[in-house]
């Protein structure tokens, strides 16, 4: 068999066990799948009713693979680690402390200026396209990608002693941006997708469901390299502290939404692939492996990053490790991950 990075594991009554170096994936006296647990990158549990082994549990923690389950929806229920990976102290006392200081304002500001500015990216990235093809779309795609960019300048003026005299505005100025940016997705969806603009719960449209099953799979790949740089997932800047909310998760996934996620969903909207929903208003099963595919070959595709090409997912992991060094002061200042479109 091939060697698989990601191991999707989506069909109910499926048993996940260890066979001879590898993970193997059967239901019933069916082989569904099988990766070499030396070139695993993780493991994707997105059906109920499936089984794991004690073995292939250990098997995974000792050699560094993570084990995320998501629900129908793409929401991350629960993740598997090493145990000792949350052990770290010195990285996560000053996290906690920055979040009371100007390095919590910066982190902020940082966080939110990646995504706006890869929200105008995205769009330029698609205008380039459409010059030919369809000019007026084309300067209309343009014209509110400017008027996105524009929003930056406001973040950079923000002054505060705690992310917490900031955060409203910072907020603020993420919506309002955000906003114009959903506006013109708007414009490049087919209509045969029904898209009614962006809803992150309740949705029944297909691309909303597409949307939210791939940030659920991003979600792990940031959460991951968090835990990986030593900082408390739960401990965020934007994102306010709440019982049970991975703040930081959702702070630093920010910078990705639109290179990951938006852009693939958006390049199979545009290519008329078929994702087909249940009476629930859900994904079916066909639809979301499609989706899962689809974004984690994207995780694997590279960008240009600190003067060489990486693949995104080592992307994620060192800008974690650039939060790390930031707050612990061994960096003057932390720099958001801007793809170049």
């Amino acid at each position: 068999m091939a060697i698989i990075p990601h191991l999707i594991v989506d069909q109910f009554g499926a048993y996940l066990g260890k066979h001879q170096g590898r993970l193997r994936v059967v239901k019933g006296k069916e082989v569904l799948a099988e990766a070499p647990l030396l070139h695993l990158e993780q493991v994707l549990v997105t059906s109920r009713g499936v089984s794991l082994s004690a073995d292939a549990i250990r098997s995974c923690c000792t050699a560094g693979i993570p084990i995320y389950f998501l629900d129908e929806a793409g929401r991350p229920y629960a993740g598997l680690y090493a145990a000792g990976l949350t052990g770290t102290v010195l990285t996560r006392r000053e996290q906690l402390l920055a979040g009371a200081d100007r390095r919590g304002v910066a982190l902020a500001r940082a966080f939110a200026e990646g995504k706006i500015a890869n929200q105008a990216g995205f769009l330029r990235y698609t205008a380039k396209y459409r010059a030919q093809t369809d000019p007026a779309l084309h300067r209309q795609l343009r014209r509110q990608a400017d008027r996105i960019q524009n929003h930056i300048q406001e973040l950079r003026e923000l002054e505060g002693g705690s992310v917490a005299e900031v955060r409203e505005q910072v907020l603020s100025v993420e919506g309002r941006a955000a906003q114009l940016y959903w506006e013109a997705l708007g414009w490049l969806i087919p209509a045969e997708y029904g898209w009614p603009g962006r809803r992150t719960r309740g949705s029944r449209d297909p691309i909303n469901a597409a949307l939210n099953y791939g940030y659920g799979i991003l979600y792990g790949q940031v959460e991951r390299a968090l835990v990986l740089a030593g900082l408390d997932p739960y401990g965020g800047f934007i994102h306010a502290d709440r019982p049970g909310k991975p703040s930081l998760v959702f702070d630093l996934i920010e910078e990705f939404r639109q290179v990951v996620v938006d852009r693939t969903i958006v390049a199979m909207a545009t290519g008329g692939t078929a994702l087909e929903m249940d009476e629930r208003g859900r994904l079916v099963e066909k639809s979301r492996r499609a989706v899962a595919e689809r974004i984690l070959e994207r995780l694997e595709g590279t960008e240009r990053y600190e003067r060489k090409r990486q693949p995104l997912r080592v992307i994620i992991q060192s800008q974690a490790r650039h939060i790390a060094t930031f707050v612990r002061g061994d960096r003057p200042t932390y720099k958001p991950f801007i793809a170049r479109w």
